[in-house]
C-alpha cells in the first residue's frame, strides 16, 4: 500500500487509521514507515488519522506522536475521533494541526498506569514455586511472582511519574496550554468530545468528512481528492487475525446452538 501512495496524482488528501490498541511492536513499525512515507511524499498534501483506540504503550504512543508532529511540520495533519481518543492515542492526536471528534466520543485519559497481576498465592495453591536466579538488585521488580517491596514500588512509582510529566509536557506544548492547565485535566479520566473541546484537548466537533473539509482548506486544495492508506501487514498477521475471526464464530455459533436447543426443550 506504501508503494502506491507514490504513484498517485498531485493535490491529495491521505486518511489513514489508528485503530486498537498501541504497543504491538511489528503494527507500530509498519504504521511508523507509512507516515514516514506520507512525509516524505510530495503528492500528498494533507493526511487525517481516523482514531479509534484506548492507547496504549508509553513509548510506541510517543513515537507515533513523534511521526505526526514531523508530518505536521510539513503538510497538514488533522486527527479525528471516531469513538475514543484516550491514553496514548490521545497522544499520537497531539502531534496533529488539529483534532476533531464525534460530539459522543470519548477524549482524554491523560494519564500513565502500570498493572500485572500476582500469581504468588494461586501457585501455593497449586504446589508451584518460581525461583529466580538474578543480577541485579531490582532486576525482577515487576515479577509476577511476589509481592514487590518498598524499594521496588517507590522505583515504580518514580518511573511513573516521570511518564507522566512527559505526557503532561507534550500535551501543553501541542495544545498550547500551561502545564498546570494541563494537569488539572489530567486525571485519568476520559471527557465527552463537548467537554474536551471546552477543555481545549479539541478544536471542534463533527465527523470525519468534517475533518476531510478542513484538511482540505488548510491545505488550500482547490479539489477534494481523497486517497485511504494502511499500514503494510505481513502474512503473519493477516493469518493470525483471520484464524482469530474464525474461532470467535465457531464459539458464538456453539453457544446460540447451545441456546437454541435448551429453548426448544419441554
Amino acid at each position: 500500500m506504501i508503494d502506491k501512495i507514490l504513484n498517485i496524482n498531485p493535490e491529495r488528501i491521505a486518511v489513514t487509521e489508528l485503530f486498537g490498541a498501541i504497543g504491538n511492536p511489528a503494527r507500530t513499525t509498519e504504521y511508523i514507515r507509512m507516515l514516514r512515507a506520507i512525509e516524505e511524499n510530495e503528492k500528498i498534501r494533507a493526511l487525517v488519522i481516523d482514531i479509534d483506540s484506548p492507547g496504549g504503550a508509553a513509548g510506541p504512543s510517543e513515537y507515533i506522536y513523534s511521526s505526526v508532529s514531523k508530518i505536521a511540520k510539513k503538510k497538514p495533519v488533522v486527527a479525528f475521533v471516531r469513538g475514543m481518543g484516550a491514553s496514548g492515542a490521545y497522544m499520537a492526536a497531539c502531534g496533529a494541526t488539529k483534532i476533531i471528534a464525534v460530539p459522543m466520543a470519548l477524549v482524554g485519559s491523560i494519564g500513565v498506569i502500570s498493572q500485572r497481576p500476582m500469581l504468588q498465592e494461586a501457585l501455593e495453591r497449586i504446589g508451584v514455586r518460581m525461583e529466580t536466579t538474578k543480577a541485579g538488585r531490582l532486576k525482577d521488580m515487576f515479577s509476577m511472582f511476589r509481592e514487590p517491596t518498598a524499594e521496588e514500588r517507590q522505583r515504580e512509582q518514580t518511573l511513573l511519574n516521570a511518564f507522566y510529566d512527559r505526557f503532561v509536557e507534550l500535551v501543553a506544548q501541542a495544545r498550547g496550554m500551561s502545564v498546570e492547565r494541563v494537569r488539572e485535566l489530567a486525571t485519568g479520566e476520559v471527557f465527552t468530545a463537548d467537554e474536551a473541546k471546552q477543555n481545549g484537548l479539541i478544536d471542534e466537533l463533527g465527523d470525519l468528512d468534517t475533518a476531510i473539509d478542513l484538511a482540505q482548506g488548510l491545505a488550500e486544495l482547490a479539489e477534494r481528492k481523497v486517497t485511504y492508506v494502511k499500514p503494510h501487514r505481513g502474512l503473519r498477521d493477516r493469518l493470525l487475525n483471520n484464524a482469530a475471526m474464525a474461532v470467535v464464530d465457531a464459539f458464538a455459533f456453539a453457544v446460540e446452538t447451545r441456546v437454541r436447543e435448551r429453548g426448544l426443550r419441554p
